[in-house]
């Protein structure tokens, strides 16, 4: 109850009365607070982001979504947000330098701590989009000749910057990796138990491999963290579970706004601005409206069939819309398969035949159900027109539904850019085209 109230002045308080709003502060989580933050106006966010404690607003603003964070640092004295990026995580650093203009990204690089700049110096060094740019450059690491106890005293001494003391990298000659270890087994294990003989098996990742395919797989092997390795098996770094999870939950929420049209908004929906909004979506309406011309074309060419039997018209929607539904859903599903490497590209002629026979039972199954209710309104060879038609569409909206994303990751682009326009802009057009050649056939017309 007390949380709740204090969420309630939060929101809604008087901003002058600072001292209230401080101990609203007070009784709230973190994460309550962040959730705030993303629905609440950027004057008001920025006056109680000044009110949290120093180490408060540092867990608080690493918590916030890329674009949020840095609309936050627009409202910001230089001083605040010289030690808010001083006291970043550089993985974090540079995953906020990336939503930033190059200008001021160079401004607060310049402001940072040697050491610190050195850091996030390196990791932008590397690809955009590779996982080079989302490890952590601070790790310990042991040594494979080391005791138990020798590692442990190492821990103690250089342990204090470290991303996390749960997974060590053991290292041979040169910085190769040679296995790892977890804090654990070295808590457990007698002290004078070498290293070399206590390690096991690492999972290595390359230092240029895509950040969402090094994310997998993390997150399949659940695991506390991995290495990140040069071309020569050296260690360059540590890639955390809890960075992968934050690189898939944000391309998947990627993926679902570009397959529903949109582009994201990479900060809460309340709390973005309304052209960013707008700018998010009016590229694709663009795509789906000159789109859609080709289905005024079709129906154009077969404007004197449709003056012959009027009745035809009046299922044009509903042939579309079943059509889209169903390439929808084949797209969805495959794009998904992709992203967890369920199918690959090579894959295409085995997804193709099993998509040809479920597009044919969907469209055969409502073509069915709707057969009796159509043959009542318009007649039996209208409804016959309708059944065949349903089913044609449906067994090739689902087999191009599947083929589009397999065809797009083959050409190195993402299958959820490019899924929702050009199966839109071939189901309507295809689809009618279908639906006025099987009418000509069986009605004679």
């Amino acid at each position: 109850m007390a949380e709740r109230t204090a969420l309630s002045t939060l929101e809604t308080g008087t901003m002058s009365d600072l001292s209230t709003l401080g101990q609203a502060l007070g009784d709230v989580r973190d994460s309550d607070v962040v959730a705030l933050f993303g629905r609440t106006g950027s004057r008001r966010r920025a006056i109680l982001f000044r009110l949290l404690p120093k180490e408060r607003a540092l867990a608080v603003f690493e918590s916030l979504e890329p674009g949020l964070a840095t609309e936050l640092l627009g409202s910001l004295r230089d001083e605040r947000v010289s030690q808010l990026i001083e006291e970043l995580d550089p993985d974090d650093r540079v995953t906020l330098f990336d939503e930033l203009p190059a200008n001021v990204t160079k401004k607060l690089l310049q402001g940072l701590s040697a050491r610190e700049r050195e850091l996030t110096a390196t990791l932008l060094g590397f690809p955009a989009g590779s996982v080079g740019r989302r490890m952590s450059p601070e790790y310990i690491k042991v040594l494979e000749t080391m005791t138990a106890a020798e590692a442990l005293d190492h821990i103690r001494a250089a342990g204090h910057d470290a991303e996390t003391l749960y997974f060590l990298p053991v290292a041979g000659e040169n910085r190769v990796v040679v296995g790892a270890i977890e804090l654990r087994d070295l808590l457990l294990a007698h002290p004078q138990a070498v290293v070399g003989d206590l390690m096991h098996e690492p999972i290595l990742i390359s230092v240029g491999d895509p950040e969402e395919e090094a994310a997998r797989r993390v997150v399949d092997a659940d695991v506390i963290a991995t290495a990140v390795v040069d071309s020569e098996g050296r260690l360059v770094g540590i890639f955390t579970f809890d960075d992968a999870a934050a690189i898939l939950a944000a391309a998947e929420a990627e993926d679902a706004a570009r397959t529903g049209g949109a582009e994201p908004l990479r900060q809460p929906y309340l709390s973005a601005r309304l052209l960013a909004v707008v700018r998010s979506r009016v590229v694709w309406l663009f795509v789906l409206v000159g789109a859609s011309t080709l289905t005024v074309a079709v129906q154009d060419v077969f404007a004197p069939t449709l003056e012959q039997s009027l009745a035809l018209a009046l299922f044009i929607p509903m042939l579309i819309g079943a059509g889209g539904n169903i390439g929808s859903q084949a797209a969805t599903t495959i794009t998904r398969a992709l992203a967890t490497k369920e199918v690959r590209p090579r894959d295409l002629f085995r997804v193709l035949f099993r998509e040809l026979r479920v597009g044919m039972l969907l469209g055969g199954t409502l073509g069915l159900v709707g057969f009796v209710p159509a043959m009542l309104l318009v007649g039996p060879d209208i409804a016959l027109v309708l059944l065949f038609t349903v089913t044609a569409i449906g067994t090739l909206a689902a087999a191009v539904g599947g083929a589009i994303p397999l065809g797009a990751r083959a050409a190195r682009v993402d299958p959820a850019i490019v899924s929702a326009p050009f199966i839109s802009t071939f189901v309507d057009a295809t689809g009618l085209v279908i639906y006025f050649l099987i009418a000509k056939a069986v009605l004679g017309i």
